[in-house]
């Protein structure tokens, strides 16, 4: 129980009902701390927790509060949502000058005995207090989880629900592909194989399936009354070929407590077939199941495919209606007879995929030299209100002076994608080639079905591709490696973009049909107002360039820069002659001493656009830091083009630029 003068117990008693009083908003003026920030979509009914709000996008965001005497959970009203899309609201900071107004509960608070009237609060407005400016406060070196919550005596027990929606899981803070949570089961669960023994027993040659694959086929074709309406009982052993990753389908007009689907694809020695896991057996079931798994169902649905071209079926697991039977089997428990075959990969080199066409499916394994920062980008019609996030990645494997560029999107393996640093072993399977055969660039990106496997997790040793001939020739070419020059070449973070955007406006405007849609000033802030934490997009926009500056990297603060003279002159009279040309061909100047940069020494030859050489310790200095080559992505440098045939030193030059925040 939290303690009577907590800043909790002063700040809320206040706003609790008495006898000749309602329940009013209180505002605490002390700091708290965030602990905790989590992601949830709304339902149906969760409009009736915010009457004055304006519920504009789907997302609703429980916030976990300490004042350091104990914990309390609250929702975040839907109108201070751009604080968390833009990472401004996270772990770890102050907040102050918080509004609190009680609340109902679409289900109990986290802490057990808490009254969902008395104990519910939604955060209405708040500050957050800037670091910079008071370093003294900060919550994130202290552990919070020892606290009790207030108004309780314990925590509740087993996973924690959302307080404004009927959700039984709540989502990864920045896409929809990743589990988040406790809820998600790394063990397969107790009782289900608890009762696949009972059913199966003890047989000393060895488990046998009640039907197979070409069997059930079969029976559903034919159009037998049992497979087409009922469930169906008998026992499949089935070994997991392919997994997808986890599909989110929740919607805010539907109450649906776990929106959840995944994708399997599964087979014996008679036949594959298409598994579909539906809401809680994705909670229960989708962490503890691997591609080479070997796997008993029973209870389950046979319907037509939704995605099939020809007639074929797949089968629905659920967890009621029937509630299906699933274990995971040792290898040696079933006969031999009819034990599943392995799963098979398609490994290609990046000398082999040269000779791929487009859109083909393979593996590739390599070691890891580059792993950029996560991206975000919207949906393919660039409107929806997901984001998707990936990040590009950088393979060698010792067939090709060329590396293996991957954008690898989320595969719902968090715990995997946090593991990719340089220097790691890398599997990527069920890959698709991207190739322009006119500009002559291509990668590897996602399927419904990739998945990744590094070091670190021991996932290798697990896996059946490690006794394959390219793998083992790949290793080979790993053991012969030099240390020191390997990691001369690693790079982590930074900004990339591949394909290479077009060099000339005219390329420009054929992508993009004509339509290039220029933002002027005004409109671009708005636009860059919209954006969201990591989020990438591309904008034109044409205005005037009046200064470049220039400086090696890894020597920062010996920087040229070059100038407009008319501009840097006067600089009221370029902005009001927008169309006027440049008075005078570029040259290098010494930045003020108010600039962050050290003042650079000018070049010796007047309108040069070539900095004066360094000395030949720099020269070595830079060399020693320069870990990739030209053509690779370097860190933290924002991309910025001038097209070609517009740079005839006339202002109202068109940029081609990416923004990401």
């Amino acid at each position: 129980m939290a303690a009577d003068g907590c800043i909790f117990h002063r700040t809320l008693s206040r706003s609790r009902p008495g006898p000749n009083k309602a329940s009013s908003p209180v505002v605490c003026r002390e700091f708290l701390f965030v602990v905790e920030v989590r992601r949830y979509s709304r339902d149906q009914g969760s409009s009736v927790y915010f009457p004055q709000a304006v519920l504009n996008g789907d997302d609703l965001y429980d916030i976990t509060l300490t004042d350091a005497d104990c914990r309390l959970q609250v929702t975040l009203d839907p109108g201070l949502n751009r604080l968390v899309e833009r990472r401004i609201l996270q772990p770890g900071v102050a907040v102050w000058n918080a509004t609190f107004s009680p609340a109902l509960s679409a289900q109990l608070p986290e802490c057990t005995g808490a009254c969902g009237a008395r104990d519910s609060y939604r955060l209405a407005s708040l500050e957050v207090r800037d670091e910079a400016a008071d370093p003294g406060v900060s919550g994130t070196d202290v552990s919070w989880d020892a606290l009790p919550w207030f108004g309780s005596s314990e925590p509740a027990a087993g996973p924690s629900a959302p307080l404004r929606a009927h959700r039984s899981v709540f989502l990864p803070l920045w896409n929809n592909v990743d589990y988040s949570g406790e809820a998600w089961s790394l063990a397969p669960p107790t009782d289900d194989e608890e009762a696949e023994q009972e059913e199966a027993g003890e047989e000393e040659e060895g488990r046998r399936p009640a039907v197979t694959v070409s069997e059930l086929r079969d029976s559903f074709l034919s159009g037998r009354r049992g497979v087409l309406r009922g469930a169906v009982h008998h026992q499949l052993i089935l070994r997991i070929v392919n997994k997808s990753h986890l599909m989110y389908y929740g919607r805010t007009d539907r109450n649906c407590e776990c929106p959840y689907k995944a994708l399997l694809e599964a087979s014996d020695r008679t036949g594959s077939v298409s598994i579909v896991l539906w809401n809680s057996v994705c909670v229960r079931w989708y962490r503890c199941l691997k591609p080479g798994d070997i796997v008993s169902l029973s209870h389950y649905r046979v319907k037509k495919h939704f995605q099939a071209e020809a007639e074929d079926m797949e089968i629905s697991v659920n967890s009621r209606n029937p509630a299906a039977r699933l274990s995971v089997l040792p290898e040696s428990s079933v006969s031999p007879e009819y034990r599943p075959p392995a799963p098979t990969y398609t490994f290609y080199s990046r000398k082999e995929l040269l000779d791929r066409p487009h859109g083909s499916v393979c593996d590739v394994i390599g070691l890891l030299t580059f792993a950029g920062r996560s991206e975000r980008i919207r949906g393919k019609d660039g409107r929806g209100a997901e984001l998707l996030e990936y990040r590009w990645l950088r393979l060698e494997d010792g067939s090709s002076d060329e590396p293996i560029l991957v954008k690898l999107f989320s595969t719902s393996q968090p715990e995997a994608h946090l593991k990719l640093h340089p220097l790691s072993v890398l599997v990527c399977t069920r890959l698709k080639l991207i190739r322009d055969g006119t500009r002559g660039w291509s990668y590897l990106t996602n399927t419904a079905h990739t998945q990744v496997y590094c070091t670190g997790l021991g996932h290798h040793s697990q896996m059946s591709y490690r006794k394959l001939r390219q793998v083992k020739r790949f290793l080979q070419w790993l053991r012969s490696q030099d240390d020191g020059q390997v990691l001369s070449r690693a790079l982590i973070g930074g900004f990339f973009i591949y394909p290479p955007p077009p060099v000339s406006l005219e390329t420009f405007m054929k992508e993009r049909r004509g339509e290039l849609g220029f933002l002027r000033g005004a409109e671009l802030q708005r636009e860059l107002e919209r954006l969201c934490y990591r989020e990438r997009r591309t904008f034109c926009i044409q205005a005037t360039v009046t200064m470049v500056t220039y400086s090696c990297r890894g020597e920062e603060d010996r920087c040229l820069f070059w100038t407009d003279r008319s501009s840097s002159l006067s600089p009221s009279s370029s902005s009001s002659s927008p169309h006027s040309p440049l008075t005078s061909s570029p040259r290098s100047v010494r930045h003020p001493p108010s600039s962050p940069f050290s003042p650079a020494s000018p070049s010796s030859a007047a309108g040069r656009s070539t900095p004066r050489p360094a000395d030949a310790g720099s020269r070595r200095s830079s060399k020693r830091r320069k870990l990739l080559q030209a053509d690779t992505p370097k860190k933290r440098l924002p991309l910025v083009t001038l097209q070609p045939e517009l740079s005839n030193k006339t202002a109202g030059d068109s940029l081609w630029c990416e923004p990401i925040i």
